[in-house]
């Protein structure tokens, strides 16, 4: 198996693809305090460095610290990964380890079938995703995660990208936070 990596916008997160399915039940992000009993998620967050990863449906999003070197960590990481499928796994999530909520209002709704058409796929192509968590008083508040957290560009793709999107096709968007 070859893992392929891909740089991102952000300089201390790295794509790594494996030409598997990675999640079955959509995103999720994991930062080195959270508890979590998955053995490639533990294995990779084990790795010196390693602040967090984001899970997507075909790609493992690798955050770094600053001062720790791409050189160190990256061949790691692609062993884990490799031993992880080689053992004869198929995917490292199948099940939604994220809360749903359905109760949303029609505008809502609105809001998230553009992020999903419209901006998830960007931002995924770049390493990372875009939740919505709320829409009160025209205020749009989103989190990113992945690649995007912590990206020293994501503060322009939110207002340059998100915020216009929305505020374009829904007069009732004024504004777009992240959280």
């Amino acid at each position: 198996m070859f893992v392929q990596t891909e740089i991102t916008p952000n300089p201390n997160s790295l794509k790594f693809i494996p030409g598997k399915v990675v999640s079955s039940a959509g995103s999720f992000e994991v930062n080195k305090n959270d508890n979590v009993n998955n053995e490639l998620i533990r294995n990779i967050l084990s790795v010196n460095g390693v602040e967090g990863i984001f899970l997507s449906k075909d790609f493992i999003s690798v955050n770094k610290r600053d001062e720790n070197s791409w050189d160190d960590i990256k061949h790691i990481v692609v062993s884990h990964i490799n031993e992880f499928y080689a053992s004869g796994k198929e995917y490292v999530i199948n099940k939604d380890l994220n809360e749903q909520n359905d109760s949303f209002d029609e505008i809502e709704k609105r809001i998230i079938q553009l992020l999903e058409e419209k901006i998830r796929p960007a931002i995924a192509r770049d390493g990372g995703d875009i939740k919505f968590k709320e829409f009160k008083d025209g205020v749009v508040k989103v989190q990113l995660q992945g690649s995007c957290s912590g990206c020293p560009s994501s503060t322009m793709t939110l207002k340059q990208g998100v915020q216009n999107l929305l505020c374009h096709y829904l007069p009732e968007v004024k504004k777009v936070e992240a959280v």
